[in-house]
């Protein structure tokens, strides 16, 4: 081979290796940013828990990274909180030192959905900069950082909803809020799971990658469903299992009119359609690890399958553990954090059924 034609192959050559490179910065920031998210829907949950999520009632995106630094400023925010309704009704007489100790977890909560941000927005800055991002890479990026923004104006609606009338937040809101976080969570994922240079053998069937897509469809309506239980508290009643209120199936779900209301606000309905969207999860991956372990022993599909139906099964029982024991709040995050666990677990097997993203060719 001549001179002249070594020279472009070895700059092709090294055009592909720096595309190798960028992808596996960018992959392991990406899940960098996911390890984040999954931290701050816990610190979330916690904040849900300790009912903490509305002991700050301004939004300041820049000036609340700063808590109170003096008495006065201490001051300050009790007495804004002393004006809202749960106070007035609920937490009436409270000490500085006992508001102090809600207010820490919400603007933890707060101070870590900002280092996300800044976790995110500044790395993809570097690497656009640097020209390491791929053209068909950068819409998607950008993507995720609108749905975090997004998501920030969600989470100040949400707690708008319960500093008038409302002695907590709404509900159909926070369940909204921590169904984005998930769908956020689940993004950074896929993306950075195609990233990967694996290869890997095709599905065993063409509707390998409907079921993995589905069984990730499943986990977001599962989470989303705990959203409405967390903000109904529908957890604390009906502390029995499989039985509920002496039932399989038990009476009064439909109390309410119009019906469509007792699935939002009917504490028994909500937490019997969690319970329903958790059997059906668990059913739907066992099967499928069972039809994989069929028609592809032995594969990485057939184990990543199996993987998924025993997180489905764990996360099954630590629901059932966290409901039996009354939600104390150390069994309710792990429960929660389980929650994500199972969801990027799903996520990682749908993505490696549909194979990874191919390094575009060098002209």
């Amino acid at each position: 081979m001549s001179v002249s034609t070594q020279a472009p192959l070895q700059a092709l050559s090294r055009e592909h290796d720096r595309r190798v490179r960028s992808r596996r910065a960018i992959r392991l920031w990406l899940y960098c940013v996911a390890a984040m998210i999954l931290a701050l829907v816990v610190v979330g949950g916690a904040t849900r828990l300790t009912e903490s999520g509305l002991s700050i009632t301004e939004w300041k995106p820049i000036h609340g990274m700063i808590p109170p630094l003096s008495q006065a400023e201490w001051q300050e925010e009790f007495d804004l909180y002393r004006q809202i309704p749960q106070y007035q009704i609920l937490n009436k007489g409270m000490s500085l030192s006992e508001f102090q100790t809600i207010f820490w977890w919400e603007w933890a909560h707060r101070f870590l959905a900002r280092s996300v941000g800044f976790a995110f927005a500044l790395p993809l800055a570097f690497f656009w900069i640097a020209g390491r991002v791929e053209p068909w890479l950068k819409p998607r990026l950008v993507g995720l950082l609108a749905l975090g923004g997004l998501q920030g104006a969600i989470g100040w609606w949400m707690v708008a909803s319960g500093l008038v009338e409302r002695t907590e937040v709404s509900q159909y809101r926070l369940a909204v809020h921590l169904t984005m976080a998930c769908i956020i969570f689940s993004a950074t994922l896929w993306i950075a799971k195609g990233l990967s240079p694996r290869r890997i053998a095709p599905p065993p069937t063409g509707h390998s990658a409907k079921v993995g897509a589905l069984l990730v469809g499943l986990a977001l309506l599962q989470i989303y469903l705990g959203g409405l239980v967390a903000g109904l508290d529908a957890g604390m009643s009906f502390n029995t299992w499989p039985m509920m209120d002496g039932q399989i199936v038990p009476a009064n779900l439909l109390a309410m009119t119009p019906a469509w209301r007792n699935f939002f606000e009917n504490v028994m309905t909500v937490q019997f359609t969690h319970r329903c969207g958790a059997y059906l999860l668990f059913t739907v991956a066992v099967l499928h690890a069972i039809a994989a372990r069929r028609l592809s022993p032995g594969s990485r599909h057939a184990k990543m399958a199996t993987h998924l139906a025993g997180m489905v099964t764990l996360q099954a029982a630590l629901g059932i553990t966290t409901l039996l024991l009354q939600v104390p709040i150390g069994w309710a995050l792990l429960h929660q954090a389980g929650a994500l666990l199972v969801l990027g677990s799903a996520v990682f097997h749908a993505r490696e059924l549909k194979g990874a993203y191919p390094l575009p060719a060098l002209a």
